[in-house]
């Protein structure tokens, strides 16, 4: 390098001329500034230096050249480069978070105001910088609190999730999780306070959406017109309603913390309701499982349940919710129809009157042992043919198919003279009544023909028709209708159950006045008026009224009216808890047909007809009979029937026939000599 130009040699092209510049100035005596010079070998810079050019003097003072003393600051700014780089980052990350940033100096004057606090706020960064921020951006009743969180962060001290309630320019409230931090400068010397919040706003009403959500189904639960119990994983009682307590006498006082099955499950089920329980404990649900319960009194109630999966916050299964039906009336009706239903169809079978039944289209459907004894054709050869067709003379089957067709649309035909002939060709007329046969609505299904052979003997058979068990319906799920309004009466709440038993989906009744658009006039009133007592907190169970289903069918509702509340204790609608009692009203207003049917029949039979007890007192006595022996119906109630009504020497084989008949072996044909009251 000795001896060669140091600017042309060593100096990049580019900075030729400025370091010339500085020589040149140098050499002229003059003083010149420090300057960052690079350094270049084979076209690759090595290093920086900066460099002091002094101007170099002989012993007369004359300038004899230039002295450059240089030192290396490579290393220094590639560190002040990366502290660059690191601060823009964290402007850049201050300025671009999803949360809001704010920083104050010393003074509690604003230094930082990141893009997501102007966005919340509504105040930009140009609005809020250099002013005080607790006098300009917190509100009066906050100032004291969050001024200690900043003297304190300004002495070192920092503060963690401080909940800060903030208002916006346009009046819009914010609550904002805070953490205060100290800032300090390269030499650890406070400079500040940087607050780096969390918005809470939105979190804070999910979970006071999810404690009223919670505090509806508490209630829910607990005034529920069902049996409501929960169990945890251990099967454990761990819920237990009100309903329940009243339905089983056990108070939930008695029942929390105690084994479920082995406390309240009778013997025969504890398997299968262990069973059904550790399936929902598994996560798969069980509908409609059908079990008796014992009462504290040891009275029996019939249950039907629904066993859910009940699950945590995470989806883990913590529970079981089951939800009963008592169905221990419905069973009760179910099987007094199930008795009046069997009574018919042997009253059918072994009455000593022929009796058939065809459906909509003429098919035989009932056909008795009379009917087979008397014409010679067996049940099974007669099930499913014409009736008409097959078993009526040519010369009678318009009159026949007449009165069956009339029968169908509802007119019914009594003591219609209907001549007919045997399968080997035997002559008989029956006196025929002709009755329309309907299910549990009302529909017209078929006719049943109750005829009297009058061929060879009075005899007579009461007119009857038989109940199938599909007129025994019953409810179908222990699930229960459940509707809610708001404080205007419009709705809120619209359940499966409501929508499939009334025809209204969820969209058509959201946000409408439940009284106005779904009740019926004459009940608006005192519907409107459980629900304004509800709305005052005073809650009503048990109210029964008639709802119209979308198509016009009515359905009798048993309502439980219950006060919904905020998660601050107030008013903001009720819900309703219903059952569907209609089928129940139906079944009852069914059961009291029948029996009025069987009444009429026993009492305009054509044939003698009496009943006695087991003492062989009268209890029946028929106007035919009274027709024939002349003792009227006064005359004969509650006297006994072989003492007053048979002759002497009848009196000990019509005794056995009794007998017999009330130990369960009934007698066909028997012939009884009677004399009247006249003889």
């Amino acid at each position: 390098a000795m001896g060669k130009p140091l600017v042309s040699k060593f100096v990049t092209e580019g900075l030729q001329a400025s370091v010339g510049h500085v020589l040149l100035r140098a050499l002229n005596g003059e003083h010149t500034p420090s300057f960052e010079l690079p350094l270049v070998k084979d076209g690759e810079q090595k290093a920086v230096v900066l460099l002091n050019a002094t101007t170099r003097r002989g012993p007369n003072h004359e300038v004899i050249g230039v002295i450059c003393v240089g030192q290396d600051i490579t290393q220094i700014n590639a560190m002040a480069e990366e502290q660059q780089r690191i601060a823009d980052d964290l402007a850049r990350l201050i300025d671009s978070a999803n949360a809001p940033i704010f920083g104050v100096d010393p003074k509690g004057m604003v230094s930082e105001w990141n893009r997501k606090a102007a966005e919340l706020l509504g105040y930009p960064k140009e609005d809020a910088i250099g002013k005080d921020l607790i006098t300009s951006f917190i509100e009066p009743e906050n100032r004291s609190s969050v001024e200690e969180i900043l003297q304190k962060a300004l002495a070192g001290s920092e503060t963690s999730n401080y909940a800060l309630s903030l208002m916006s320019k346009v009046g819009k409230r914010y609550t904002v999780l805070l953490n205060a931090t100290t800032r300090r400068d390269a030499k650890g010397h406070i400079t500040g306070v940087v607050g780096v919040g969390q918005d809470i706003t939105q979190l804070n009403q999910v979970m006071a959406d999810s404690k009223r959500i919670a505090d509806d189904l508490t209630r829910l639960i607990e005034t529920a017109n069902a049996p409501i119990f929960g169990i945890d994983i251990a099967g454990k009682v761990s819920e237990w309603n009100a309903k329940a307590s009243s339905l089983l006498g056990f108070s939930k006082e008695e029942t929390i913390g105690k084994h479920l099955v082995s406390n309240f499950i009778t013997e025969e089920f504890k398997d299968s309701v262990q069973d059904v329980l550790a399936a929902a404990l598994s996560g798969k649900d069980t509908a409609n499982f059908e079990f008796p319960l014992f009462t504290k009194h040891g009275k029996r109630k019939e249950i039907l349940l629904n066993a859910t999966a009940r699950r945590g916050p995470d989806g883990e299964v913590t529970g079981v919710i089951g939800v009963g039906q008592d169905i221990t009336r419905i069973r009760e009706i179910t099987s007094e129809q199930e008795r009046n239903a069997d009574d018919l169809a042997r009253l059918i079978d072994t009455a000593n009157a022929p009796i058939f039944g065809v459906d909509l289209q003429g098919m035989v459907t009932e056909w008795n042992r009379k009917a087979a004894d008397m014409l010679g054709y067996t049940k099974e050869e007669t099930i499913g043919k014409a009736f008409v067709q097959n078993f009526i003379q040519p010369e009678d089957k318009t009159s026949v198919e007449e009165v069956v067709q009339r029968a169908m649309t509802g007119c019914e035909t009594a003591n219609f003279t209907l001549p007919l002939v045997s399968k080997l060709g035997k002559s008989y007329t029956v006196l025929l009544n002709a009755t329309t046969r309907r299910d549990a609505k009302g529909k017209i299904t078929g006719v049943v023909g109750v005829g009297q052979d009058i061929t060879e003997l009075n005899q007579v058979m009461a007119e009857s028709k038989r109940v199938a068990d599909d007129l025994m319906r019953l409810i179908e799920t222990a699930n229960a209708p459940i509707f809610g309004i708001d404080v205007q009466g419009k709705v809120t709440e619209w359940n499966a159950k409501a929508s499939s038993l009334l025809g209204f989906p969820k969209s058509e009744t959201m946000g409408k006045s439940l009284v106005g658009n779904f009740i019926t006039e004459e009940f608006k009133d005192s519907v409107r008026a459980v629900l304004r007592e509800a709305l005052m907190g005073r809650e009503t169970a048990n109210f029964e009224f008639p709802l119209f289903t979308k198509s016009g069918e009515k359905k009798v509702i048993l309502l439980n009216a219950t006060t919904r509340r905020g998660p601050e204790g107030e008013v903001t609608g009720v819900i309703g808890v219903g059952q569907d009692i209609t089928e129940i009203r139906e079944i009852t207003g069914e059961h009291e047909r029948i029996a009025d049917d069987l009444s009429r029949l026993i009492e305009t039979a054509n044939a003698p007809i009496f009943g006695v007890d087991l003492n062989g007192m009268v209890t029946e006595w028929n106007r035919k009979a009274a027709d024939m022996l002349g003792y009227t119906n006064e005359e004969t109630m509650g006297k006994n029937l072989v003492q007053h009504f048979i002759q002497p020497e009848n009196r000990d084989s019509v005794k056995r026939v009794l007998n017999r008949a009330m130990a369960g072996e009934e007698a066909a044909n028997y012939e009884l000599p009677l004399l009247s009251k006249s003889q």
